[in-house]
């Protein structure tokens, strides 16, 4: 399995965590209004971590190409390449910090 379908796989993954957060945030009795506030919170996080891990997917797909590249061309470049294919992580790290403030 290459590199490009793992990253894929891990933004299905934060997708469909999203998701089930959503749904379970949906579920909530609609009636009560102390949830409401909590409710609209989760459902922020969720759209939140979702979304950075649909970017960290998509952005990190050229990024690893082009590390790979200017590895083969030129191997003492191996810790700049692995810099700039970890940098795009940390966007999920802000989703997860909007999933766990909130």
């Amino acid at each position: 399995m290459n590199n490009r379908n793992t990253m894929k796989g891990m933004s299905a993954l934060m997708a469909l965590f999203s998701f089930a957060m959503i749904a379970s945030v949906v579920s909530a009795a609609e009636g009560d209004t102390t949830t409401a506030h909590w409710d609209a919170a989760k459902l922020g996080a969720g759209i939140a971590l979702g979304l950075a891990g649909v970017g960290t997917g998509l952005s990190q797909g050229p990024i690893g190409a082009a590390a790979v590249g200017m590895i083969a061309e030129d191997s003492s470049k191996f810790v700049t390449g692995l810099i700039f294919t970890a940098l795009p992580e940390t966007i999920v790290l802000f989703g997860f910090l909007a999933l766990f403030l909130l």
